[in-house]
């Protein structure tokens, strides 16, 4: 009978234990609604890994039906709970109480990711009370605020791609760790000189177009940042579902969010990850 009791108690506790360590994981939440990119279907393969390999817990969350859904991305609850929040967005029209959450969130203080149209993640028309968040990524990530207009943020035509190189200046970050100095990505080229990043930006890679459709100019396109709530950001205009075939921008995705949760980036590297999704561009919803 005491051999029972003693066993029933190291059961619980034992339980007890693994149930705080799972809650202990780190919480990734990403956010998908992007038209054009698929995030929807690249981030859910990246936060597979982020599991298999580094134990992390991942929550998705995508617009509702699907991509061209501007209205709605359900669950946006779980950014409360999260340790880091991704975000890949194009566009949206989404309501006030899930504005709140995003707002919410980005205020926290909690770290921040952004990939490529999250420059440009809201499109609220002139006059609305929520157009204020066309605005959001330069507040969110230190990028240029929406598509065009004052900020002149654009790119060199779908034709074009993109040579990234790391930073001299910045060799030595820590998301830099292992990757390539330099590397190729389907992503064309975004304008964001002269007026952005935002000034206390550290600009880790450069990219220079290839073919592009005017002339062009060298461009930061990964770069971190501490935003006024003292939140570790960090944004990369890269995001074309071909560049998370690459394993340079892998590594550096992956390092990244480790660097933005505050862990230590991981020296090894388990090897080319499996994100292989098509281009799909803009297509009409079915």
């Amino acid at each position: 009978m005491k051999k029972f009791s003693y066993l029933l108690v190291l059961a619980l506790c034992l339980g007890s234990y693994f149930s705080f360590s799972q809650s202990k994981k780190p919480l990734v939440v990403f956010v998908c609604g992007d038209h054009e990119y698929s995030g929807e279907s690249t981030l859910p393969l990246l936060a597979k890994a982020l599991e298999t390999n580094y134990g992390f817990r991942t929550k998705i969350l995508t617009s509702y039906p699907d991509q061209n859904a501007e209205r709605d991305i359900p669950g946006l609850d779980a950014l409360a709970e999260a340790d880091l929040a991704v975000f890949f967005l194009r566009w949206r029209l989404l309501p006030a109480d899930q504005v709140a959450k995003i707002e919410a969130y980005m205020k926290s203080g909690k770290p921040i990711m952004g990939f490529r149209t999250s420059t440009h993640s809201f499109n609220y028309p002139k006059g609305d009370p929520l157009e204020k968040f066309n605005g959001w990524a330069e507040q969110a990530f230190g990028a240029p605020p929406g598509w065009g207009g004052v900020s002149k943020h654009t790119h060199y035509g779908h034709n074009a791609s993109t040579d990234a190189s790391i930073n001299p200046q910045a060799a030595k970050h820590p998301i830099l760790t292992g990757v390539d100095p330099k590397f190729h990505v389907r992503s064309w080229l975004y304008r964001v000189l002269p007026d952005y990043p935002v000034k206390g930006t550290e600009w880790l890679l450069m990219g220079d177009a290839v073919d592009p459709d005017k002339p062009a100019t060298t461009q930061p396109i990964a770069w971190t940042w501490k935003n006024q709530f003292n939140a570790r950001v960090f944004f990369t205009t890269m995001g074309h579902p071909e560049d998370f075939t690459v394993e340079p921008f892998q590594r550096l995705i992956v390092n990244a969010i480790h660097w933005e949760l505050g862990l230590k980036v991981p020296k090894k590297w388990p090897g080319k990850l499996e994100i292989n999704v098509p281009y799909r561009g803009m297509v009409k919803s079915k």
